[in-house]
Protein backbone atom coordinates (compact mmCIF):
# COMPACT_ATOMS: atom_id res chain seq x y z
CA UNK A 1 0.00 0.00 0.00
CA UNK A 2 2.94 2.33 0.62
CA UNK A 3 3.75 2.28 -3.08
CA UNK A 4 0.17 3.30 -3.88
CA UNK A 5 0.40 6.22 -1.49
CA UNK A 6 3.70 7.29 -3.03
CA UNK A 7 2.14 7.01 -6.50
CA UNK A 8 -0.77 9.22 -5.39
CA UNK A 9 1.66 11.76 -3.93
CA UNK A 10 3.78 12.00 -7.09
CA UNK A 11 0.65 12.12 -9.25
CA UNK A 12 -0.62 15.02 -7.15
CA UNK A 13 2.78 16.71 -7.42
CA UNK A 14 2.71 16.32 -11.21
CA UNK A 15 -0.83 17.71 -11.42
CA UNK A 16 0.10 20.67 -9.23
CA UNK A 17 3.12 21.39 -11.42
CA UNK A 18 1.05 21.05 -14.59
CA UNK A 19 -1.79 23.36 -13.58
CA UNK A 20 0.44 25.91 -11.84
CA UNK A 21 2.73 26.14 -14.85
CA UNK A 22 -0.18 26.27 -17.30
CA UNK A 23 -1.73 29.14 -15.40
CA UNK A 24 1.49 31.16 -15.69
CA UNK A 25 1.87 30.18 -19.33
CA UNK A 26 -1.65 31.34 -20.07
CA UNK A 27 -0.88 34.86 -18.90
CA UNK A 28 2.45 34.90 -20.74
CA UNK A 29 1.52 33.29 -24.05
CA UNK A 30 1.40 35.44 -27.18
CA UNK A 31 -2.07 35.32 -28.68
CA UNK A 32 -0.77 36.51 -32.04
CA UNK A 33 1.43 33.43 -32.28
CA UNK A 34 -1.50 31.18 -31.37
CA UNK A 35 -3.57 32.88 -34.07
CA UNK A 36 -0.84 32.36 -36.67
CA UNK A 37 -0.43 28.71 -35.69
CA UNK A 38 -4.19 28.28 -35.84
CA UNK A 39 -4.33 29.77 -39.32
CA UNK A 40 -1.60 27.32 -40.28
CA UNK A 41 -3.88 24.41 -39.41
CA UNK A 42 -2.82 23.74 -35.81
CA UNK A 43 -5.98 22.56 -34.02
CA UNK A 44 -4.47 22.71 -30.56
CA UNK A 45 -3.46 26.34 -31.12
CA UNK A 46 -7.02 27.11 -32.21
CA UNK A 47 -8.46 25.62 -29.03
CA UNK A 48 -5.93 27.44 -26.88
CA UNK A 49 -6.82 30.67 -28.66
CA UNK A 50 -10.46 30.05 -27.82
CA UNK A 51 -9.48 29.64 -24.17
CA UNK A 52 -7.60 32.95 -24.19
CA UNK A 53 -10.77 34.59 -25.49
CA UNK A 54 -12.71 32.98 -22.61
CA UNK A 55 -10.32 33.38 -19.66
CA UNK A 56 -12.97 32.47 -17.07
CA UNK A 57 -13.07 28.89 -18.39
CA UNK A 58 -9.28 28.61 -18.26
CA UNK A 59 -9.09 30.00 -14.73
CA UNK A 60 -11.87 27.69 -13.55
CA UNK A 61 -10.05 24.65 -14.96
CA UNK A 62 -6.73 25.56 -13.31
CA UNK A 63 -8.52 26.33 -10.04
CA UNK A 64 -10.22 22.93 -9.99
CA UNK A 65 -7.02 21.17 -11.02
CA UNK A 66 -4.90 22.84 -8.35
CA UNK A 67 -7.45 22.11 -5.64
CA UNK A 68 -7.63 18.47 -6.72
CA UNK A 69 -3.83 18.21 -6.69
CA UNK A 70 -3.62 19.77 -3.22
CA UNK A 71 -6.28 17.42 -1.88
CA UNK A 72 -4.54 14.35 -3.32
CA UNK A 73 -1.14 15.39 -1.97
CA UNK A 74 -2.57 15.98 1.50
CA UNK A 75 -4.38 12.67 1.40
CA UNK A 76 -1.25 10.82 0.28
CA UNK A 77 0.87 12.40 3.02
CA UNK A 78 -1.64 11.46 5.73
CA UNK A 79 -2.05 7.86 4.51
CA UNK A 80 1.68 7.43 4.09
CA UNK A 81 2.38 8.73 7.59
CA UNK A 82 -0.21 6.42 9.13
CA UNK A 83 1.15 3.38 7.29
CA UNK A 84 4.77 4.03 8.28
CA UNK A 85 4.28 5.10 11.90
CA UNK A 86 1.93 3.64 14.46
CA UNK A 87 0.80 5.69 17.41
CA UNK A 88 0.51 9.45 17.82
CA UNK A 89 -0.81 9.69 14.28
CA UNK A 90 -1.67 13.38 14.54
CA UNK A 91 1.87 14.36 15.47
CA UNK A 92 3.33 12.24 12.67
CA UNK A 93 0.90 13.67 10.13
CA UNK A 94 1.78 17.21 11.16
CA UNK A 95 5.53 16.61 10.96
CA UNK A 96 5.21 14.83 7.60
CA UNK A 97 3.17 17.73 6.22
CA UNK A 98 5.74 20.27 7.39
CA UNK A 99 8.60 18.25 5.86
CA UNK A 100 6.94 17.67 2.48
CA UNK A 101 5.42 21.15 2.04
CA UNK A 102 8.71 22.65 0.73
CA UNK A 103 8.95 19.79 -1.78
CA UNK A 104 5.43 20.49 -3.04
CA UNK A 105 6.11 24.23 -3.17
CA UNK A 106 9.38 23.95 -5.10
CA UNK A 107 8.49 21.17 -7.56
CA UNK A 108 4.74 21.72 -7.73
CA UNK A 109 4.64 25.53 -7.82
CA UNK A 110 7.90 27.44 -8.11
CA UNK A 111 9.81 25.39 -10.70
CA UNK A 112 6.95 24.87 -13.22
CA UNK A 113 5.89 28.51 -12.94
CA UNK A 114 9.45 29.58 -13.67
CA UNK A 115 9.70 27.25 -16.68
CA UNK A 116 6.39 28.37 -18.16
CA UNK A 117 7.29 31.99 -17.48
CA UNK A 118 10.41 31.79 -19.64
CA UNK A 119 8.97 29.54 -22.39
CA UNK A 120 5.18 30.02 -22.38
CA UNK A 121 4.52 29.45 -26.08
CA UNK A 122 6.54 26.25 -26.33
CA UNK A 123 5.40 24.59 -23.09
CA UNK A 124 1.74 25.60 -23.33
CA UNK A 125 1.64 24.38 -26.92
CA UNK A 126 3.11 20.98 -25.95
CA UNK A 127 0.91 20.58 -22.90
CA UNK A 128 -2.14 21.90 -24.72
CA UNK A 129 -3.78 18.53 -25.58
CA UNK A 130 -3.60 17.38 -21.95
CA UNK A 131 -5.00 20.67 -20.71
CA UNK A 132 -7.86 20.50 -23.21
CA UNK A 133 -8.62 17.02 -21.86
CA UNK A 134 -8.97 18.46 -18.36
CA UNK A 135 -11.10 21.31 -19.71
CA UNK A 136 -13.61 18.75 -20.98
CA UNK A 137 -13.29 16.60 -17.85
CA UNK A 138 -13.91 19.51 -15.48
CA UNK A 139 -16.49 21.25 -17.68
CA UNK A 140 -19.53 20.50 -15.42
CA UNK A 141 -17.87 22.11 -12.40
CA UNK A 142 -16.27 24.85 -14.52
CA UNK A 143 -19.70 25.77 -15.85
CA UNK A 144 -20.93 26.31 -12.30
CA UNK A 145 -17.93 28.52 -11.47
CA UNK A 146 -18.38 30.44 -14.71
CA UNK A 147 -22.04 31.05 -13.90
CA UNK A 148 -21.12 32.22 -10.40
CA UNK A 149 -18.56 34.61 -11.87
CA UNK A 150 -21.11 36.06 -14.29
CA UNK A 151 -23.57 36.53 -11.45
CA UNK A 152 -20.97 38.41 -9.40
CA UNK A 153 -20.12 40.60 -12.39
CA UNK A 154 -23.76 41.57 -12.80
CA UNK A 155 -24.12 42.16 -9.07
CA UNK A 156 -21.02 44.34 -8.84
CA UNK A 157 -21.48 45.96 -12.23
CA UNK A 158 -17.95 45.11 -13.33
CA UNK A 159 -17.36 44.23 -16.95
CA UNK A 160 -14.50 41.94 -18.02
CA UNK A 161 -13.90 44.11 -21.08
CA UNK A 162 -11.58 46.40 -19.13
CA UNK A 163 -9.51 43.42 -18.04
CA UNK A 164 -9.34 42.07 -21.58
CA UNK A 165 -8.22 45.44 -22.94
CA UNK A 166 -5.55 45.63 -20.27
CA UNK A 167 -4.36 42.14 -21.12
CA UNK A 168 -4.26 43.02 -24.81
CA UNK A 169 -2.12 46.06 -24.10
CA UNK A 170 0.27 44.05 -21.93
CA UNK A 171 0.60 41.47 -24.69
CA UNK A 172 1.40 44.11 -27.30
CA UNK A 173 3.98 45.71 -25.04
CA UNK A 174 5.57 42.33 -24.38
CA UNK A 175 5.64 41.52 -28.12
CA UNK A 176 7.33 44.84 -28.88
CA UNK A 177 9.88 44.23 -26.14
CA UNK A 178 10.59 40.75 -27.50
CA UNK A 179 10.93 42.25 -30.97
CA UNK A 180 13.52 44.71 -29.72
CA UNK A 181 15.45 41.98 -27.90
CA UNK A 182 15.42 39.82 -31.04
CA UNK A 183 16.73 42.70 -33.15
CA UNK A 184 13.55 43.10 -35.22
CA UNK A 185 12.73 46.51 -33.77
CA UNK A 186 15.14 49.32 -33.05
CA UNK A 187 15.19 51.12 -29.74
CA UNK A 188 13.64 54.22 -31.33
CA UNK A 189 10.76 52.14 -32.71
CA UNK A 190 10.18 50.56 -29.29
CA UNK A 191 10.19 54.02 -27.70
CA UNK A 192 7.70 55.31 -30.26
CA UNK A 193 5.37 52.37 -29.64
CA UNK A 194 5.61 52.84 -25.86
CA UNK A 195 4.85 56.54 -26.19
CA UNK A 196 1.86 55.65 -28.34
CA UNK A 197 0.49 53.49 -25.52
CA UNK A 198 1.06 56.27 -23.00
CA UNK A 199 -0.23 59.18 -25.08
CA UNK A 200 -3.07 57.73 -27.13
CA UNK A 201 -5.45 57.42 -24.19
CA UNK A 202 -4.81 60.89 -22.77
CA UNK A 203 -7.43 63.62 -23.32
CA UNK A 204 -6.62 65.82 -26.29
CA UNK A 205 -7.10 68.94 -24.14
CA UNK A 206 -3.87 68.00 -22.35
CA UNK A 207 -1.89 68.82 -25.52
CA UNK A 208 -3.89 71.82 -26.68
CA UNK A 209 -3.22 75.56 -26.51
CA UNK A 210 -5.94 77.62 -24.80
CA UNK A 211 -7.94 79.74 -27.23
CA UNK A 212 -6.95 82.97 -25.46
CA UNK A 213 -3.25 82.23 -26.03
CA UNK A 214 -3.43 81.00 -29.62
CA UNK A 215 -2.45 83.68 -32.19
CA UNK A 216 -5.19 84.67 -34.64
CA UNK A 217 -5.07 86.74 -37.83
CA UNK A 218 -7.54 88.29 -40.22
CA UNK A 219 -7.83 87.75 -43.96
CA UNK A 220 -7.38 91.47 -44.30
CA UNK A 221 -3.96 91.39 -42.63
CA UNK A 222 -0.89 91.85 -44.77
CA UNK A 223 0.75 88.62 -45.84
CA UNK A 224 4.19 89.71 -44.63
CA UNK A 225 2.78 90.52 -41.20
CA UNK A 226 1.13 87.10 -40.96
CA UNK A 227 4.37 85.34 -41.94
CA UNK A 228 6.32 87.44 -39.44
CA UNK A 229 3.88 86.46 -36.68
CA UNK A 230 4.14 82.77 -37.59
CA UNK A 231 7.93 82.94 -37.63
CA UNK A 232 8.04 84.70 -34.27
CA UNK A 233 5.62 82.22 -32.64
CA UNK A 234 7.19 79.17 -34.37
CA UNK A 235 3.78 78.11 -35.72
CA UNK A 236 2.84 76.22 -38.86
CA UNK A 237 -0.85 77.14 -38.64
CA UNK A 238 -2.67 80.29 -37.61
CA UNK A 239 -6.35 80.64 -36.73
CA UNK A 240 -8.36 83.13 -38.78
CA UNK A 241 -10.82 85.41 -37.00
CA UNK A 242 -13.79 87.16 -38.57
CA UNK A 243 -16.28 89.74 -37.39
CA UNK A 244 -16.78 89.77 -33.59
CA UNK A 245 -13.62 87.62 -33.35
CA UNK A 246 -15.48 84.57 -34.58
CA UNK A 247 -13.08 81.83 -35.73
CA UNK A 248 -13.58 81.17 -39.44
CA UNK A 249 -10.86 78.58 -40.06
CA UNK A 250 -7.08 78.49 -40.24
CA UNK A 251 -4.16 79.22 -42.52
CA UNK A 252 -1.22 77.02 -43.35
CA UNK A 253 1.97 79.00 -43.33
CA UNK A 254 3.52 76.79 -46.01
CA UNK A 255 0.65 77.67 -48.38
CA UNK A 256 1.39 81.37 -47.94
CA UNK A 257 5.09 80.81 -48.63
CA UNK A 258 4.42 78.83 -51.79
CA UNK A 259 1.78 81.21 -53.16
CA UNK A 260 3.41 84.13 -55.04
CA UNK A 261 0.36 86.34 -54.43
CA UNK A 262 1.00 89.22 -52.03
CA UNK A 263 -2.44 89.08 -50.43
CA UNK A 264 -4.31 86.47 -48.42
CA UNK A 265 -7.52 85.24 -50.03
CA UNK A 266 -10.33 82.83 -49.20
CA UNK A 267 -8.71 79.96 -51.07
CA UNK A 268 -6.01 79.91 -48.36
CA UNK A 269 -8.65 79.31 -45.69
CA UNK A 270 -9.02 75.76 -44.31
CA UNK A 271 -11.97 74.48 -42.31
CA UNK A 272 -11.29 73.62 -38.68
CA UNK A 273 -12.33 70.12 -37.57
CA UNK A 274 -14.16 70.16 -34.25
CA UNK A 275 -12.99 67.97 -31.37
CA UNK A 276 -14.52 67.46 -27.97
CA UNK A 277 -12.39 68.33 -24.95
CA UNK A 278 -12.67 64.75 -23.68
CA UNK A 279 -11.64 63.09 -26.97
CA UNK A 280 -8.47 61.06 -26.69
CA UNK A 281 -5.25 62.17 -28.33
CA UNK A 282 -5.18 58.99 -30.43
CA UNK A 283 -8.67 59.48 -31.86
CA UNK A 284 -7.96 63.19 -32.45
CA UNK A 285 -4.81 62.40 -34.41
CA UNK A 286 -6.61 59.80 -36.53
CA UNK A 287 -9.45 62.22 -37.23
CA UNK A 288 -7.08 64.96 -38.35
CA UNK A 289 -5.11 62.55 -40.53
CA UNK A 290 -8.26 61.14 -42.15
CA UNK A 291 -9.53 64.66 -42.94
CA UNK A 292 -6.06 65.77 -44.04
CA UNK A 293 -6.17 68.76 -41.76
CA UNK A 294 -3.35 69.96 -39.51
CA UNK A 295 -5.25 72.04 -36.94
CA UNK A 296 -8.48 71.50 -35.00
CA UNK A 297 -10.58 73.47 -32.56
CA UNK A 298 -11.53 71.97 -29.22
CA UNK A 299 -14.94 72.64 -27.72
CA UNK A 300 -16.39 71.92 -24.31
CA UNK A 301 -19.72 70.26 -23.53
CA UNK A 302 -21.49 73.59 -24.23
CA UNK A 303 -19.87 73.78 -27.69
CA UNK A 304 -17.74 76.72 -26.64
CA UNK A 305 -14.23 77.12 -28.02
CA UNK A 306 -11.62 76.23 -25.39
CA UNK A 307 -8.45 75.71 -27.42
CA UNK A 308 -6.61 74.51 -30.50
CA UNK A 309 -4.48 71.45 -31.16
CA UNK A 310 -2.31 70.63 -34.16
CA UNK A 311 -1.01 67.45 -35.70
CA UNK A 312 2.49 68.71 -34.92
CA UNK A 313 1.71 68.90 -31.19
CA UNK A 314 0.20 65.40 -31.12
CA UNK A 315 3.01 63.76 -33.08
CA UNK A 316 5.62 65.56 -30.96
CA UNK A 317 4.05 63.96 -27.89
CA UNK A 318 4.51 60.54 -29.50
CA UNK A 319 8.22 61.08 -30.09
CA UNK A 320 8.99 62.93 -26.89
CA UNK A 321 6.75 60.89 -24.55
Amino acid sequence: MIWWYLAIFFLALALSAFFSGSETGFYRVTRVRLALDGLGGDRVARWLLQLTNHPALFVATTLIGNNLANYLSSLAIVLLARSLFVGEAYTVELVATLLLTPVVFVYGELLPKNLFYHAPNLLLRRSGPLFLFFVVLFSPVSALLWGLGRALQRLLGESPDHVRLALARQELERMLLEGEEAGILRASQQTLAQNLFNVAGEPVSKFSVPAARFPTVSLADAKKDVLRLARRQHLCELAVRGPKRKILGYLRVVDLYLDPAEEISLHHLHQLPVLSHDDTAGSALMQLQSQRESLARIEDSDQKLVGFVSVKQLTAALFEG
